[in-house]
């Protein structure tokens, strides 16, 4: 994939997205060809979907469908995952791109990578932003194994991605009934596409990732570390470069994010108490092995891929096992406090969101939101 690399330094704007788009397939295929989903398997998964999805509506009290459409699945390979995929993540791509542009400050236009390499750095910076994107979507679609695994805002849908190249060895690692994992799959995914469909759950979301990805800054002793040995003319060396992920992310981490991530951390893990809650419920009805999922489910998200700890530093999506229990305490003290119809209040509007002190005083929460308005 890097025998062209004369044709990649064509594109413009901020990132290479052309680039990002094969990076990101050939790292989800290694290379390899894949085979067509059969199409009896959307055939099983619809038929599943339709049992998740009433259930769902029926715990949460949301709707499923956030487009105005019905709510559907799509199997897809992990190629067409990472392409799928490699939309939801542009936005946030490309705001960092231009944060790190700009991070040199107001007395000079060029960033550190450019002032170090001149007009190959103008080529070179957008590449190498196409080339890491692309290799962290990559990796989540080999280990994804559905849309939601990175609880990431993707653009207003009512399809869901699954990957049952990933779903059955996950079942078979496991020794998970393959229907089971199947249903679990398509519960989990229902929830979540219903919270994170909610608008203004979404549009919190989106603030808390922009605000992240937009407190970059370029560090010059990071990037003349990274560039400054390389030889443009040694295709070899410059493939390195290109295929190293710790390229950019060594050079834009910065501690003035800190207090952001602290807050999109807060909702997530509440997000992912929610949907744990409502996996648990309906667990115990509709799938015989729920208890055991869960569990592999569990030790998993402890055991994070490559793409996983890659987006987690680039957008701050990753949550670590007191995020986790964090957000559990907080789902199971206000069940414990006011019920089912308590939790159900929790995505009503932007007024019922938990401050972050709240997340970890659910009474608090709920003596607030029953105060008047005003």
């Amino acid at each position: 994939m890097f025998g062209d690399l004369a044709r990649w330094f064509g594109g413009s704007g901020p990132v290479n997205w052309d680039v990002a788009r094969q990076t990101a397939q050939w790292t989800a295929t290694e290379g390899a060809p894949e085979n067509n989903v059969d199409p009896l398997e959307r055939l099983r998964l619809e038929e599943l979907l339709r049992v998740a999805d009433m259930h769902v509506s029926e715990a949460t009290g949301l709707s499923t469908a956030i487009a105005g459409g019905v709510l559907s699945v799509l199997p897809v390979t992990r190629g067409d995952w990472a392409l799928h995929s490699i939309e939801a993540y542009r936005p946030y791509v490309e705001r960092l791109a231009r944060a790190l542009a700009d991070s040199s400050g107001p007395e000079t236009e060029a960033d550190p990578a450019t002032e170090l390499l001149g007009d190959l750095g103008k080529l070179l910076v957008p590449v190498l932003m196409g080339v890491q994107t692309g290799y962290m979507v990559g990796h989540l679609a080999r280990r994804s194994l559905g849309q939601y695994d990175q609880p990431l805002p993707r653009p207003p849908a009512d399809q869901l991605l699954v990957v049952p190249a990933n779903i059955d060895p996950f079942g078979t690692e496991w020794d998970l009934p393959a229907a089971d994992v199947r249903m679990w799959v398509c519960i989990r995914e229902v929830t979540y596409h219903s919270v994170l469909g909610r608008p203004h759950v979404r549009q919190r979301l989106h603030a808390h990732l922009e605000d992240y990805v937009s407190r970059f800054e370029v560090n010059p002793d990071a990037v003349e570390q990274s560039f400054g040995e390389l030889d443009p003319s040694d295709p070899e060396a410059l493939r390195r470069l290109l295929g190293n992920p710790e390229t950019l992310l060594g050079a834009v981490q910065t501690d003035a994010q800190r207090e952001v991530l602290a807050e999109l951390a807060d909702l997530l893990a509440v997000v992912a108490g929610f949907v744990d809650h409502i996996m648990e419920t309906l667990g115990h009805r509709l799938v015989g092995s729920a208890q055991r999922i869960a569990e592999a489910v569990h030790r998993r998200r402890v055991e994070m891929s490559e793409g996983e700890r890659f987006s987690g530093r680039l957008l701050g999506l990753a949550l670590d096992r007191p995020h986790y229990e964090r957000g559990a305490a907080f789902v199971d003290g206000v069940v414990e406090r006011a019920g089912e119809d308590g939790l159900r209040r929790l995505w009503q509007s932007e007024r019922e969101l938990p401050t972050r002190t709240e997340v970890d005083a659910p009474g608090l929460w709920l003596a607030r939101i029953d105060l008047p308005d005003g």
